[in-house]
């Protein structure tokens, strides 16, 4: 049988217990401050990194399968591209982003514009390529002469390929359902 513990064992065991209690919750309190300031200070900063445009633009739309692009080329920039109030890192992953910069790089002018973009539907290649193709129309209003070489690139050309609707008694817009010889 188990010892019975005396009534000032058991008092001081409760004393402890409670004492470890207090500890852990200072411990919590003192460390919910310091995270709610970092989130503070992280939403700031990612306020001050999206820069905003002012001035005179080119405007030209991109499309490419269901998604749409409004590019706006500002002059004299330093080479800031925004996408939907983001970074272009931001919002694109690594390779899409690159495939947007693709007209500014084959001129060698990566640094000499601001560019907003706004874009909409389809998925995120959708996006990326359709941006590509609204910066090439704009660099193309901007100076005819690039012509040769973005047309050469393919930058120029909406690319006209898109879904497929479905058709009537049909699975998708070509697969039928298996035959059946009875």
């Amino acid at each position: 049988m188990p010892e019975k513990k005396t009534t000032t064992e058991t008092k001081e065991t409760e004393k402890k217990a409670t004492k470890e209690v207090a500890e852990i919750k200072e411990v919590k309190e003192r460390k919910k401050p310091v995270k709610k300031e970092k989130k503070e200070e992280k939403t700031e900063e990612k306020e001050e990194e999206v820069v905003k445009f002012s001035g005179k633009y080119i405007k030209a739309i991109g499309r490419r399968k269901t998604a749409g692009a409004q590019v706006r080329l500002y002059e004299k920039g330093k080479g800031n591209i925004v996408v939907n109030d983001k970074k272009n890192k931001e919002y694109f992953p690594v390779d899409y982003a690159s495939v947007v910069t693709q007209p500014l790089k084959t001129i060698d002018r990566l640094r000499d514009f601001d560019i907003s973009i706004i874009v909409k539907g389809g998925g995120v290649r959708a996006q990326a390529e359709a941006a590509r193709h609204g910066i090439a129309r704009t660099l193309l209003t901007l100076d005819e002469d690039l012509r040769e070489v973005l047309k050469l690139e393919g930058f120029l050309t909406r690319d006209p390929r898109k879904k497929e609707r479905k058709k009537p008694g049909l699975k998708k817009a070509r697969k039928a359902p298996q035959w059946s010889k009875r």
